[in-house]
């Protein structure tokens, strides 16, 4: 593994610290927003290409799949397309979390079946609330991950057999819990089905929290430069930070007027770029992100440096399989039902592929809890913009094939351009 992709808290490379050097004399060279971009540049000559690749890729698919049929940017096709892209997608967030230290889980898919199973199961058959048929589908999500996690710190068994064998069991666990039924409808009335299909923001709360979201962002910005002016480095200025949120608040603020046209967001996708956000302050702001990051680029490293790698290891697994279970029981409210197709398919290659895409490397040490968001919006956009054309699962699979490969494709080559510049 590459020790160019590792974070704080292991050795830094001379590509790594020869960029940030690069930087820190642009930003105090040019200052505010012309010296942002002159170290975004810098980045990019230097193999850190960051969100710029799938965000080009989805004004692409928009622009493209809107000429072909103008019904794909309409309000109420982005709602649903949004809508869609949440239980995979909160799949996708936990694959981040094992491609982080470099590991795996093929079992994601066959976790949220069972999920799902369990979920009516409990709340159907049996009669119990919906609270505790939700605890008790998101439960076996943890009890999953920390089995994964004994195993593979305690037996060495590669994380690719374990989630293999994990695929095959669980989805037969899942049959068995389903029992001679093979299907179960939840009721249409009920709090958890109108979430997941019925219930959308009022609108002064939808430009209440992008106005708050901007805030947000200015005020995370200012003391963090604060900081590291009184460290002697170099920060972007105040007025650089506040043209960036007032340009979110605009076009995401336009967006919001856009939908809420028809009926607006969704809580379902409140909900799941909530948990990205929390997922984004996990990983940029705590301990254990670093950690994660530090595992993933060179775990021995990590080890010499204090850091407990087999818990890492372990809490990625959990949360990675608990995120699979949330995303089965929001599948399952999404389609009002459980059934022996829950978690089949494409679901696991579709969370995997979401992650790669949005920017997440199969390396370790490298990603965000955004990837799962962009990687997913790629894929459903595809999926959704193909179905309005009328065309079949087969060009779908074509299509979403062609972007994993070149996302993995662009990977590489950055990889191999920081490991020339570290050679240089």
């Amino acid at each position: 593994m590459s020790g160019t992709d590792v974070e704080p808290a292991t050795e830094p490379t001379a590509a790594r610290v020869a960029t940030d050097l690069q930087d820190e004399r642009l930003s105090q060279g040019a200052g505010g927003l012309k010296g942002a971009l002159a170290g975004l540049g810098s980045r990019v000559r230097g193999g850190d290409l960051g969100v710029i690749p799938v965000v080009a890729g989805l004004v692409i698919i928009a622009v493209v799949l809107q000429s072909l049929n103008s019904q794909f940017l309409s309000a109420a096709n982005l709602e649903n397309l949004l809508l869609e892209c949440v239980p995979v997608g909160v799949i996708a967030l936990g694959i981040v979390f094992v491609l982080l230290v470099a590991e795996i889980d093929l079992s994601v898919g066959s976790i949220s079946g069972l999920s799902a199973a369990l979920l009516a199961v409990f709340y159907v058959d049996r009669g119990q609330s919906v609270v505790l048929a939700i605890a008790v589908a998101v439960g076996s999500g943890v009890l999953i991950g920390l089995l994964y996690g004994q195993i593979f710190n305690r037996i060495g068994v590669p994380s690719f057999v374990i989630s293999l064998a994990g695929l095959l069991a669980f989805a037969g666990l899942q049959l068995a819990v389903l029992g001679t039924k093979g299907a179960i409808n939840l009721p249409f009335d009920s709090a958890l089905v109108k979430f997941a299909q019925l219930q959308f923001m009022p609108d002064w709360l939808s430009y209440a929290l992008v106005l708050a979201g901007g805030i947000g962002l200015f005020a995370t910005g200012f003391a963090r430069a604060q900081a590291r002016r009184k460290a002697s480095l170099s920060a972007q200025s105040t007025v650089s930070l506040a043209v960036r949120s007032i340009a979110l608040i605009v076009l995401v603020g336009a967006f919001v007027a856009y939908l809420n046209d028809s009926r607006g967001i969704g809580y379902m996708f409140v909900f799941f770029l909530a948990l990205v956000l929390v997922m984004h302050y996990v990983l940029t702001r705590t301990k254990f992100g670093k950690s994660l990051f530090a595992v993933g680029g060179n775990a021995e490293a990590a080890r010499r440096a204090g850091i407990n790698v087999r818990r890492v290891y372990a809490s990625a697994f959990v949360l990675c399989t608990t995120l699979a279970a949330v995303g089965g029981v929001l599948a399952a409210a999404r389609l009002a039902a459980a059934n022996q197709q829950s978690g089949g398919g494409d679901v696991n290659l579709n969370a995997i592929a979401a992650a790669v895409i949005g920017g997440t490397s199969l390396f370790g040490g490298r990603g965000s809890a955004f990837a799962a968001l962009l990687g997913i919006l790629v894929i459903q956009s595809i999926s959704n913009g193909l179905t309005l054309l009328s065309l079949d699962s087969s060009y779908r699979f074509m299509v979403t094939g062609a972007v994993l490969l070149l996302a993995v494709g662009l990977d590489s080559v950055a990889r191999r351009s920081r490991a020339s510049s570290g050679r240089a």
